[in-house]
């Protein structure tokens, strides 16, 4: 059942500078934005009538459209007849750094879920192989999981380990993250190499993601090692655009 409306005027203390070079729809949007990012506004929240808002901020009813529409594109709205403007999700950005995406989902309020799909041990590929120094067709660890946040999927991981390097049992990887499984059994991660890129979602990735076929996915492949220099863990994994990004902190060289 949807959320009763919120006065966002009141609940936010929503307001615009006219006398900005900034469009007074972008100052709106990025306010609602902020809201929905930092859980004010939770999954479900009504926004209420766009015209009562227009009038509460002084603002033509076409600015708060755009406003609106901004964060609907975003996937961070939806509009449902018969309902209203409705708060979706918010989407997760997260650091480039040696992180869980399970911790980051958890530390951004997201709720996360996991769905194990396969669990087994297979012959490794070269790709594998390589990526965890070990020989080609040896025996390897794949475990494939679908994250989801707010019951929706967001992310299909795909990670092979060694053998024996500590306890996949089901019911621990849905129930908690594969890094903090590592660190439990004593395992210290120290680095990672690590590939991000975009492609094309394939018919079974999009029926997995509640995409359509063609549409486009991140993408991330990653190497991590331990502080011994051991390679503990090779992952492939996709991301629904729409409801997460990398985020990159970048400096100048002097």
């Amino acid at each position: 059942m949807p959320k009763p409306e919120v006065d966002l005027t009141v609940q936010l203390e929503l307001s615009v500078d006219r006398g900005s070079p900034v469009p007074l729809y972008f100052q709106l949007s990025q306010q609602l934005e902020s809201a929905i990012e930092h859980g004010v506004l939770t999954p479900g929240t009504l926004l209420g009538n766009e015209i009562e808002l227009a009038a509460r901020l002084g603002l033509s009813r076409p600015t708060v459209r755009q406003a609106i529409q901004a964060l609907v594109d975003k996937g961070l709205l939806v509009r449902r007849r018969g309902v209203g403007t409705q708060v979706v999700h918010s989407q997760v950005k997260r650091p480039l750094e040696l992180s869980s995406l399970y911790d980051d989902l958890e530390a951004a309020g997201q709720r996360p879920a996991t769905k194990v799909l396969i669990n087994t041990v297979v012959a490794a590929s070269a790709e594998v192989a390589a990526a965890l120094g070990a020989a080609e067709g040896s025996e390897v660890h794949r475990i494939e999981r679908l994250r989801l946040t707010h019951g929706e999927p967001m992310a299909y991981l795909c990670n092979y380990l060694p053998p024996g390097l500590l306890d996949l049992d089901t019911d621990r990887l849905e129930a908690t993250g594969l890094y903090r499984l590592m660190r439990a059994a004593g395992i210290t991660l120290h680095s990672a190499r690590q590939t991000i890129g975009a492609r094309a979602a394939t018919a079974d990735e999009a029926e997995r993601l509640g995409e359509q076929t063609g549409a486009p996915l991140l993408t991330m492949q990653r190497v991590t090692f331990d502080d011994t220099g051991r390679a503990v863990e090779f992952g492939t994994h996709t991301y629904r655009p729409s409801r997460y990004s990398f985020e990159f902190q970048l400096l100048v060289r002097s």
